[in-house]
């Protein structure tokens, strides 16, 4: 990452504990147990250091993370083609680290995702630490020399570069853009439906993730429970529900329960709204043919609550007077 910037865009890789070789470079990554960035040394192995990125993070950095601290305004900025004080490089400096480079600082000192006792359902092997992790000389390879263990090391650096850069570039491309249409999409809500939990994509593009920051930046309340928009490939419209938080899958409000593993006409007919194409069994999402069938969809998904209490009372009410 550090040979992204200007100042070491030419700089030689060393690798090496000597503290007398580690004295006479430009710049100790990692190693050395020294954290002084005016002496551009970013270890964070020795004892007392507690350095986070700051921003409301509260996860220790790694040598990695210290690097992006300190220099990744100058490299967003330089993708961006904008000087460093630009507001969209402070964005993606705070995007770039909460979706890419907090789960790295993490893992390299060893913080558990989860508090909890409970053993994961699933072994994840997929992830960035887990590619450069395979990288290593295989303990059965006869030729451990220092020349193949620096040969691993440059794949390693190239993977975890051009992954470091994707995170940036994506942010750049697709996440500004996306973001600007949800907040406008947001802001329009209460004229969409009285309730304020149904929300309208103006443009078909990735909202998730802007929708669960945006809500917490504005405030907004009653928070999301559906998000409708038009499919890029179908062309019809879809609803979907929104989930809990952004990593799980469990909606914070399903479709209607009447109407899951339902599809066209007999969906139809259960909802009383036409053009329907189908509910998922678990109810996280449905299709319609129009924007107005999607939007129908929501609205009614979203009043569920009501109509079963009010029915629930009309019953009651009647059960008093027999």
């Amino acid at each position: 990452m550090i040979r992204l910037t200007d100042k070491f865009s030419n700089a030689e890789i060393v690798r090496t504990r000597d503290p007398q070789v580690l004295e006479g470079l430009d710049a100790v990554i990692d190693v050395g147990g020294v954290y002084d960035p005016s002496r551009d040394r970013y270890d964070h192995h020795q004892k007392g250091f507690e350095e986070v990125f700051g921003h409301g993070f509260k996860t220790k950095l790694s040598s990695a993370g210290l690097v992006y601290k300190h220099f990744g305004k100058e490299i967003i900025a330089k993708e961006l083609q904008v000087d460093e004080g630009h507001l969209d490089v402070h964005r993606l400096f705070l995007a770039v680290y909460k979706s890419f480079m907090e789960a790295i600082d993490a893992v390299d000192n060893g913080i558990n995702q989860y508090d909890t006792d409970q053993p994961p359902r699933y072994v994840n092997n997929t992830h960035l630490s887990s590619w450069v992790s395979r990288l290593n000389l295989d303990w059965i390879d006869p030729d451990q020399s220092s020349d193949k263990e620096n040969e691993a090391f440059q794949r390693a650096m190239e993977l975890a570069g051009s992954e470091f850069l994707s995170s940036v570039r994506y942010r750049a491309k697709s996440w500004l853009p996306a973001r600007s249409i949800v907040m406008e999409c947001l802001l329009a809500r209460w004229s969409v439906d009285p309730s304020g939990e149904v929300m309208v994509l103006t443009r078909s593009c990735p909202w998730k993730l802007d929708l669960f920051e945006l809500e917490e930046e504005m405030k907004i309340e009653p928070p999301i429970k559906y998000v409708v928009y038009q499919d890029d490939r179908s062309k019809h419209w879809k609803v979907k529900a929104v989930t809990v938080g952004p990593d799980g899958f469990e909606s914070r409000k399903a479709l209607a329960s009447r109407w899951r593993g339902l599809r066209d006409e007999e969906l139809s007919k259960a909802a009383g709204i036409p053009g329907r194409v189908f509910v998922h069994m678990s109810g996280f999402v449905g299709g319609n043919q129009s924007y107005e069938g999607a939007l129908a969809m929501a609205k009614a998904s979203s009043r569920s609550w009501l109509m079963t209490w009010n029915m629930q009372l009309y019953l009651s009410v009647s059960i008093y007077q027999i």
